[in-house]
């Protein structure tokens, strides 16, 4: 469960909402309903019905929701109007690819810079470009980072973490293939896509 109370699944499901209202015309969809939503994306109604009552309580009977009302209720959900800025330390493969996912704005949280043992600035994509480690300290003090993104090997994972903690962020999601340890008040997510990969293998077998 989120801090806002909303639920991880839920969360995932906002952005497809958000497409749908936003791409209805106004004009005949001044209101919409959890049903007409459920119908349009081909999912449960009653799923539907939870997540919006999360987010922007039951609606108006016999009316459903004020669509706008709705539209910036989902979008503060994801913290569109306070976007979060967040902080990439390793740009290996997946840190590049990662750098170059437009998606994360949706969320409401944007990449402001990337770190590598790099000595010098170099520029991978024309949006973010990456500095060196030694620029670290500064610039999330400078920025008030919160979040950090972990993209380093196992081996210099734990040592990158303790420098986001030192430097004051609060939340790290961490892609390195190993256990970290964060003092109480860090939340830590751990992204490990070969376990994800074994997973879903292991279910059409």
């Amino acid at each position: 469960m989120c801090k806002n109370g909303i639920s991880k699944a839920t969360l995932s499901r906002i952005p497809i909402y958000l497409e749908l209202l936003k791409e209805l015309p106004g004009e005949r969809y001044e209101y919409i309903s959890a049903t007409t939503i459920a119908r349009k994306l081909s999912l449960g109604e009653v799923q539907v019905r939870k997540d919006l009552a999360s987010i922007s309580g039951t609606g108006k009977p016999k009316l459903g929701y004020l669509t706008s009302e709705l539209v910036e209720n989902l979008e503060n959900s994801l913290g569109c109007n306070n976007c979060t800025l967040a902080v990439l330390v390793g740009a290996g493969k997946l840190g590049k690819a990662l750098l170059n996912y437009d998606e994360f704005d949706k969320f409401g949280i944007k990449i402001a810079a990337a770190f590598d043992s790099n000595d010098k600035e170099i520029s991978i994509t024309g949006k973010i470009k990456v500095k060196p480690i030694n620029e670290f300290d500064n610039f999330c003090r400078d920025n008030n980072i919160q979040l950090g993104i972990i993209t380093v090997g196992a081996g210099s994972a734990q040592a990158v973490c303790d420098k986001m903690v030192e430097c004051g962020i609060t939340a790290i999601l961490n892609f390195a293939p190993c256990k970290l340890n964060v003092p109480d008040g860090v939340i830590l997510e751990n992204e490990n896509l070969a376990l994800s990969l074994a997973y879903l293998n292991n279910q059409i077998k």
